[in-house]
């Protein structure tokens, strides 16, 4: 009969269409024409033309296609963007880590303090004469008596003779004087330099503050020290005919590897007025103050900021998303390339007729 012919006929289709070379099941597409076909046939008992034509038509797929292809090229689009971003990720990560490691940044502490360790007051005199020392206390400095002539000293203070780091050629001598150590009671030092008439231009002596006077005393070669002090430490003047106030003050900076200690200052200058005698005038007078500014030591600390394993943490989740990324690539690239073939191995298949 026409009728069993044709289930016959449409279980011969649906058997060698409905696996294909990888033992899948064909779509419901497939399934749909072969009903159709088969409703058809039964309905008129003979395949004619125009079924032959519907048999061997393509299937009109064209828009599901297209948003598929569309879709995964967006896709890809968008894993090479977060590739990229997880690249530039990683470089800027690596250039913070650089750039943090190379620059410390400064951890500034203020610490109080009823007490420093005395200094060392370095003064170069020259051909001055050192007058009077004299230790007072609360910003307290009694009038001047006979200035210009010697007074009683009861300052602590040695010479130390020296050439110096720069010039070889030339010898140096220096009166260090113990400097002061009370700060609570603000206690100062006052000092009284002579100089004679002299022929240069301008008249100055020179002086250098370096962290413990003790340092000069317990060194077993003076000359020495002074000479690396002066190699490491600066230098500063005051001048003839004025009173000179300095205000010291103590910064510690901790390094990675060593501690330094510098001294900075604020000075100010008062005018002397010399009531001495125009004869007794041309020997120059110098007048110096040194004193604590606060009771306060500055501690500055260099501190690297670079974390080495937040820096690690955020490469190895970067390089996570690039493997994450690439293997996406690779199974989407896959699959693309299976589709495909199975694209083309279904469409030859509907093109050939039906025997």
């Amino acid at each position: 009969m026409p009728t069993t012919g044709s289930r016959s006929s449409y279980r011969q289709f649906n058997d060698d269409d409905y696996y294909d070379d990888e033992g899948n099941g064909q779509s419901q597409d497939s399934f749909d024409e072969a009903e159709e076909v088969l409703v058809h046939v039964e309905s008129n008992g003979n395949v004619t033309r125009e079924d032959n034509m519907t048999i061997n038509s393509p299937p009109m797929r064209f828009s599901k296609t297209c948003v598929k292809n569309v879709f995964t090229v967006l896709l890809i689009f968008i894993y090479l963007l977060l590739t990229a971003v997880a690249i530039f990720l990683a470089y800027q990560t690596i250039s913070d880590f650089l750039n943090k490691l190379s620059q410390p940044v400064m951890s500034v502490n203020y610490k109080e303090v009823d007490s420093f360790s005395p200094p060392g007051i370095a003064l170069f005199p020259d051909n001055a004469e050192l007058l009077s020392c004299k230790h007072h206390y609360h910003h307290y400095i009694p009038p001047l008596v006979d200035p210009g002539t010697p007074h009683e000293r009861d300052c602590e203070f040695t010479e130390v003779t020296y050439f110096g780091p720069f010039s070889a050629q030339k010898k140096k001598r220096a009166v260090v004087v113990r400097g002061p150590s009370d700060v609570k009671n603000k206690e100062l030092i006052f000092m009284q330099f002579s100089q004679n008439e002299t022929h240069e231009d301008f008249s100055a002596i020179s002086y250098m503050l370096f962290a413990k006077f003790s340092d000069l005393i317990e060194s077993t070669n003076k000359s020495d020290f002074m000479r690396d002090c002066e190699r490491n430490y600066s230098m500063w003047t005051f001048s003839g005919g004025f009173r000179t106030w300095v205000k010291m003050s103590l910064v510690k900076t901790s390094g990675r590897n060593n501690e330094a200690i510098e001294f900075r200052q604020e000075s100010g200058v008062v005018k002397f007025n010399d009531k001495r005698q125009e004869s007794e005038q041309t020997v120059q007078l110098f007048f110096v103050v040194f004193e604590w500014r606060d009771p306060y030591m500055q501690e500055i600390q260099l501190i690297v900021t670079a974390n080495p394993w937040s820096s690690v943490g955020i490469l190895c989740a970067v390089f996570m998303a690039l493997f994450k990324a690439a293997n996406f690539a690779k199974l989407t690239i896959m699959w693309i390339v299976k589709m495909r073939k199975r694209h083309l191995k279904h469409k030859t298949r509907e093109l050939n007729p039906i025997s």
